[in-house]
C-alpha cells in the first residue's frame, strides 16, 4: 500500500511539474492573457516548444481540438506525431522534419488520423517564432487546413523528399515536427527525434552527418526502395490562401502580445517592422476590444504621426494586411489615388477639434481593390477627461444601396455609435486616469 502511494505521489508530482512548463512556455514570452487571446481565432492550430523534451503541443485552439476529436487534456504535452497512422507518408513527414531542423516555413499536404481512426487530408502550413531578445526559435506555430477537396496526384519513390520552402519572405516555420516526428507510429524506435536544450537531433538509425549529404540521402537511398507510389491530395489555391491568412494573423497576434511583456517575438518578415517604437496598450484593454465585433482600429494622438495601436480582426479581414503591417501607421495608408481629398481634410479638421466625424471614402485594400469606406471617427477619453485614442469604425457599403443600409433595424450610424461607445466603456473602464503625456 505503501509503495502505492509513493508510486502515485510520484506521477502526480511528474504531472504538476510538467503541466507547470507547458503553461510557462507561453506566459514568459507573452502575457497570462495568451491562450485569451488566441481563444478568439476559429482557425485549427497547435503550437509547440522545441525546447521541451520530444517537443510537445504547449497550446492548442478550439477548432483543432474539434477537427481532431481529441481534449484539450489528452492534447497537451504530447508531439504532434498522435496524428499519424499508417498511410501517413513517410516522405512528407522527412519534409516536416527537415523544415524544423533548418527553422524555416514548410507547407505540405498530409494525411491524419482524428482520434475516432476516421482518416482527413489537411493542408499543413509550419511556421517558426523567433525570440528577438534570445536570438532564438522559441515555438512553432502548425495551422491545419483541411483539405475542402481533393485532386489526387500520384507520389512516386523519386519524388523530391524536400520542397519545403527557404524564403526568408515565407511566414515562419513552424514545429511541423508537431504532427510527423515519427514517420509511422509513437512506438516506433527508428526514426525518433528529440529537441533538447541544444536542439540537437538524435537519429537511432543512420550516421550523425548533417552535412548535404550523408543522413538525408541515406534515409531516402534506404526507404525508397521498394516503396509503393502514393496519392497525394494537392491543396486548392484557396485552400492555401487561407492557411497563409491564418498563420499571418496568428504570428501577428503573438508579435502583439510579446511586446506588451517586453519580450518581442517576430517572424524573419517583420524584423524592420517598425513595432518597438509603439506604446502597446494593456493586454487587459487588448481583450476587452477584441471582444468588440465590428471593423475598427484605435490611433494614439500622444504619439508621432497618430499610429494605430489596435486593429480588429474584422478591420484587418476587410482590408487584407496583417497586423504587423498595420501596427505603427498612420491611417492614410488605406488611401489612394482617387481618394477625394476633401473629406480627408473633413476627418483632420475633426481630429484636432476634438470632434466625432462620419464620411463615405474612397479606400484601397492591401490588393489594391478600391471599397467605399462608411467612416465614423471619434475621440475617445480617459477617466479624467483626456483624449486617450481615436476610435475609427469602418463599414464597406460598396455594393449596399441606400435603401439596404439597415442591419436589423439598425442603420449604419447606429452600428457604429455602438461600436464606439463599447470602446469607450473599455478605455475608461480599463485605462483609468493617466497623467497627461
Amino acid at each position: 500500500m505503501g509503495c502505492e502511494l509513493l508510486v502515485k505521489d510520484s506521477r502526480m508530482s511528474t504531472e504538476s511539474s510538467s503541466s507547470q512548463l507547458l503553461e510557462e512556455s507561453l506566459n514568459m514570452p507573452y502575457s497570462n492573457s495568451i491562450r485569451e487571446a488566441l481563444d478568439q481565432y476559429e482557425y485549427n492550430f497547435v503550437i509547440t516548444d522545441p525546447y521541451i523534451l520530444d517537443h510537445p503541443i504547449v497550446y492548442a485552439s478550439e477548432g483543432f481540438l474539434k477537427m481532431t476529436g481529441y481534449s484539450r487534456r489528452e492534447v497537451l504535452g504530447r508531439n504532434s506525431r498522435f496524428l499519424q497512422g499508417p498511410e501517413t507518408d513517410r516522405r512528407t513527414v522527412l519534409e516536416i522534419r527537415e523544415a524544423i531542423r533548418q527553422e524555416k516555413s514548410c507547407q505540405v499536404s498530409i494525411l491524419n488520423y482524428r482520434k475516432d481512426g476516421t482518416t482527413f487530408w489537411n493542408f499543413f502550413h509550419l511556421a517558426p517564432v523567433f525570440s528577438k531578445e534570445e536570438g532564438r526559435v522559441i515555438h512553432f506555430l502548425g495551422l491545419q487546413t483541411p483539405i475542402s477537396q481533393c485532386s489526387h496526384v500520384c507520389r512516386s519513390a523519386a519524388t523530391n523528399m524536400f520542397s519545403c520552402s527557404s524564403d526568408r519572405n515565407h511566414p515562419p516555420c513552424v514545429g511541423k515536427d508537431l504532427f510527423n516526428q515519427h514517420a509511422s507510429s509513437a512506438n516506433s524506435s527508428n526514426n525518433l527525434i528529440y529537441f533538447g536544450s541544444c536542439r540537437r537531433e538524435f537519429f537511432r538509425d543512420c550516421p550523425v552527418d548533417m552535412g548535404h549529404g550523408g543522413i538525408y540521402n541515406s534515409f531516402a537511398e534506404d526507404r525508397n526502395k521498394g516503396i509503393e507510389e502514393k496519392h497525394t491530395c494537392e491543396a486548392k489555391e484557396s485552400d492555401k490562401q487561407k492557411a497563409l491568412t491564418g498563420v499571418t494573423n496568428i504570428l501577428s497576434e503573438l508579435a502583439h502580445l510579446s511586446m506588451l511583456t517586453r519580450k518581442t517575438v517576430l517572424n524573419r518578415r517583420c524584423e524592420s517592422a517598425d513595432l518597438a517604437r509603439l506604446t502597446p496598450i494593456s493586454s487587459s484593454l487588448s481583450i476587452a476590444l477584441s471582444r468588440i465585433q465590428q471593423s475598427f482600429v484605435l490611433a494614439d494622438p500622444h504619439l508621432h504621426d497618430m499610429p494605430i495601436v489596435y486593429a480588429s480582426n474584422l478591420f484587418l479581414q476587410l482590408t487584407g494586411y496583417s497586423r504587423d503591417e498595420v501596427l505603427g501607421k498612420n491611417c492614410r495608408f488605406l488611401q489612394g489615388q482617387d481618394t477625394n481629398q476633401a473629406d480627408i481634410t473633413k476627418i483632420q479638421q475633426s481630429i484636432e477639434v476634438e470632434q466625432s466625424c462620419t464620411v463615405c471614402i474612397l479606400n484601397y485594400r492591401k490588393d489594391g481593390s478600391p471599397f467605399w469606406n462608411h467612416l465614423h471617427t471619434a475621440p475617445v477619453r480617459n477617466a479624467s477627461g483626456k483624449v486617450a485614442f481615436y476610435v475609427g469604425v469602418q463599414l464597406d457599403v460598396t455594393d449596399i444601396g441606400e435603401e439596404k443600409q439597415t442591419d436589423n433595424g439598425m442603420t449604419l450610424n447606429m452600428k457604429q455609435l455602438g461600436a464606439v461607445g463599447a470602446v469607450r466603456v473599455a478605455v475608461r473602464s480599463l485605462l483609468g486616469v493617466e497623467p497627461s503625456r
